[in-house]
């Protein structure tokens, strides 16, 4: 490899380093670790209590059980989407 191939590679281990350490340990290793966009703990434990607080409302006949379970569920599933849509406009490529 040339010299600037070798410093790119540098450059990209250190901001791997610095963005997801657990990978990056992973990985000198020698065990795969799914990266961090991947791991989805929090919003699945989101939709757990969401699906429980709407239960809850159900069999408790409590109407504000029912709405902040749907609340919980509506922002963990906005959560667990792995790639959002991005807000804004595109500019037409070239043609």
């Amino acid at each position: 490899m040339t010299q600037s191939d070798d410093a790119r590679l540098v450059d990209l281990r250190t901001r791997l380093e610095r963005q997801d350490p657990r990978f990056a340990h992973a990985m000198r290793a020698g065990r795969p670790a799914p990266p961090r966009e991947y791991r989805r703990t929090g919003p699945r434990w989101g939709l757990a209590i969401g699906v429980v607080l709407l239960g809850a409302g159900i069999v408790l006949a409590q109407g504000l059980l029912i709405a902040s379970g749907l609340v919980v569920l509506g922002m963990a599933a906005q959560l667990i989407d792995p790639d959002p849509p991005r807000t804004g406009h595109r500019s037409p490529g070239p043609r």
